[in-house]
């Protein structure tokens, strides 16, 4: 709240009559400047309360208002012989002792300031004392001049003019300045005389030529923003750090090379930014810093992060663009309130999993080099709107990228894709597709050029063929050379993976998994070949495989082998034959996701009610005509549940009770209720309209 200054004007009424004494004259002046003041209370606190002095004979104060006037103002009033008097004593220009009072702002060379210096037009003053703002942006300012520092102290000019208690314009009444701005000036160094305005809550300094802000500034305790950025400081002084109520600082474009140790103290900072400077590292101090939202450390020197960051529990927004990242401390993970992160431009060659961050809706990691991009990655995206990728090390794009439902732009620009999984056609919601600078050529280029939309329809029109349509490559079956398998070993031995796809075998040759040795693999792709049963030999993988793809093959039963893989999170058998799920399947205790689109499934597989890990169940397309919700709702850490083109006649209501679910698919099925209207507005629409009709 703005306090207001009350200044007493120079014609009270006991002046103006002449007292015939000096006692008479101080009780009249006492009576007149405590009706002034009333119960207003000034500020500024460092003010003085004593009684203004008068010239003898004249009624007129020389000093009018809180604080007693010292300096060349009071000697000008006092005459030309005490001012050479206040010279003469060793007074310096700026109306204070020389070795006393806030340090002098010197030129470079020490040579102190040359008067009278820059001054301020007088109309702003008045204005800045009514408004509590200041607004001195582009005016080529060197330095700040004195008046500004004294504008709550000091007798405004008007108060020799203006000698009426009913003028309009009632200078003795003034608001303390609380916003000053003197952004795009010339300023090479701030007075100390910054601890005369206690009452700022805004300071802008940025864009001048600044190497060290005053140990002054840790005085301004109501300071809530401090814009320095685009400046040369070098360094940030430790007193800055006892700002208690500072909820913006802004320090980029400076030659920052490190941080107080003590940064954590700013413990109500809500946005920092540091970026464009040149830190190698960050202090573990951030982890106080709760109660921050954006954080922004860009372009910067840093090669990791600490994994104190993860502490931030309310940080939204992080910027690490253009550094030397190399890894990402497995604790971001845990950020649970992360909205956006940007990584681009760094070291980066893989992605870190992201379990806790179900709120994230950008995620920009262009210009790295991530080689691959898998399940563990995107599955616990949900929420997730933009996707950047470009200008990386790409060379395929997982079918798991359909679990982005409401993914909106994906930028995979210049990378290594020859082809796209037809899946990127069910997302509903994409209205924006980079591609240029991939090597595709799977699809037509004049299919291409017709833009996002009509990508996705060819994409989308191609599900269904992609089980009959021949491949263009030669059929490799069990006689296959060892040299004709093609064998990806960086990829066994750099990436843990172990790939045998999209070759149209009848059977996985002995050699793939000969090739493993004892390298151990997490993740199986065997998927678009002609797969009549799963091969026994993958049980050799089970103490490190935790994803299996066999998607679209000619599987029409799960074998006991797969059961055995306790270690499994992900399975993919979409596209196949499948009627049933084995029971043995209950033994899988850390499955989380299950794909088993397009398959011919007529019941919802029993046994997944009985694997309490489960989060995602993806069954689109097949011929399922019913669901337990007293089940479901068993199942406490469902999120996504995929139930789309099935034979569903009713949607029971107490499906709503599932409140874990944060997405629901359901369109595409016979039922009438609930309308697709309903369905149309999301989720938590639909299962409150369940609710809804759960009989009372």
């Amino acid at each position: 709240m703005q306090n207001t200054v009350c200044r007493l004007a120079p014609t009270c009424p006991a002046a103006s009559h002449g007292p015939s004494s000096r006692a008479a004259r101080t009780r009249a002046e006492t009576g007149s400047r405590q009706s002034a003041l009333g119960s207003r209370r000034p500020l500024v606190k460092a003010a003085s309360r004593k009684q203004p002095r008068t010239r003898r004979g004249s009624g007129r104060p020389l000093q009018a208002g809180p604080g007693k006037k010292t300096g060349p103002g009071r000697a000008k009033e006092a005459g030309p012989r005490a001012a050479r008097e206040w010279k003469g004593a060793g007074h310096g220009p700026s109306g204070r002792r020389g070795g006393r009072g806030g340090a002098i702002c010197r030129r470079p060379g020490g040579e102190e300031p040359r008067f009278p210096g820059p001054t301020v037009p007088p109309g702003l003053l008045r204005a800045a004392r009514k408004s509590g703002l200041l607004n001195l942006s582009g005016r080529d300012l060197s330095e700040v001049p004195q008046h500004v520092w004294r504008i709550n102290l000091d007798t405004p000019e008007e108060a020799h003019q203006n000698l009426s208690f009913t003028a309009a314009d009632r200078w003795w009444e003034q608001t303390d300045l609380t916003k000053l701005i003197l952004a795009s000036n010339k300023l090479q160094c701030l007075s100390e005389d910054v601890r005369l305005l206690p009452a700022l809550t805004v300071l802008d300094i940025h864009d001048n030529q600044l190497t060290a802000l005053p140990s002054a500034i840790g005085i301004l305790e109501n300071l809530q923003k401090l814009d320095v950025s685009h400046n040369k400081l070098k360094n940030i002084p430790e007193e800055l750090t006892q700002l208690r109520h500072l909820k913006s600082l802004l320090v980029q474009h400076n030659e920052l090379s490190h941080l107080p140790d003590g940064f954590g103290q700013l413990a109500s900072l809500e946005e920092l930014n540091l970026s464009n400077n040149q830190l190698a590292t960050i202090p573990t101090s951030f982890a106080s810093l709760t109660n921050l939202i954006r954080l922004s450390v860009a372009q910067n020197q840093l090669r990791s992060l600490p994994a104190e960051i993860s502490s931030m529990k309310s940080l939204k927004q992080l910027d690490c663009t253009k550094n030397f990242l190399e890894t990402i401390p497995p604790e971001l993970a845990s950020m649970a309130s992360l909205e956006q992160l940007y990584l681009r431009k760094n070291k980066l060659h893989f992605l870190p999993e992201f379990p806790s961050c179900r709120l994230l809706k950008e995620l920009h990691v262009g210009e790295n080099q991530i080689e691959v991009l898998n399940t563990e990655h995107l599955k616990h995206l949900n929420s997730l709107c933009v996707l950047e990728l470009r200008d990386n090390k790409l060379k395929s794009l997982p079918d798991e990228i359909s679990l982005l439902q409401k993914l909106e732009r994906l930028d995979l620009a210049n990378n290594d894709i020859s082809r796209l999984p037809y899946a990127l056609g069910n997302l509903p919601h994409l209205k924006f597709l980079a591609l240029e600078g991939n090597p595709l050529r799977a699809i037509r280029r004049d299919i291409l050029q017709k833009g996002t939309q009509e990508l996705l329809k060819y994409l989308r029109s191609k599900i269904q063929d992609d089980i009959t349509s021949p491949s263009e490559e030669s059929p490799v079956t069990a006689m296959t050379l060892p040299s004709e398998s093609r064998i990806n070993m960086h990829a066994i031995t750099a990436l843990k993976l172990l790939e045998y796809s999209e070759k149209q075998a009848i059977l996985i040759p002995d050699e793939v998994f000969n090739a493993v040795g004892s390298n151990p693999v997490t993740t199986v792709n065997f998927s678009k070949n002609q797969l009549s049963e799963i091969p026994a030999r993958i049980v050799e993988l089970k103490e490190s495989v935790c994803d299996v793809s066999l998607g679209f093959n000619k599987l029409s039963s799960i074998s006991l082998e797969l059961c055995l893989l306790h270690r499994l999170m992900h399975v993919d058998v979409r596209n196949n034959f499948l009627t049933s799920l084995p029971e043995e399947m209950e033994a899988l205790t850390k499955l989380q996701i299950i794909n088993l689109a397009f398959n011919r499934f007529k019941i919802f597989p029993t046994v997944l009610y009985r694997i309490p890990t489960l989060e995602t169940i993806l069954l689109s397309n097949n011929q399922v005509g019913s669901i337990d919700p007293v089940q479901l709702k068993k199942m406490d850490k469902l999120g996504t549940l995929d139930l789309q083109n099935n034979d569903l006649l009713q949607v029971p209501p107490e499906l709503g009770n599932c409140e874990t679910l944060r997405t629901l698919l359901l369109e595409g099925n016979p039922f009438r209720t609930p309308r697709a209207a309903i369905l149309a507005k999301g989720t938590a629409a639909v299962l409150e309209y369940l609710r809804s009709r759960i009989p009372t």
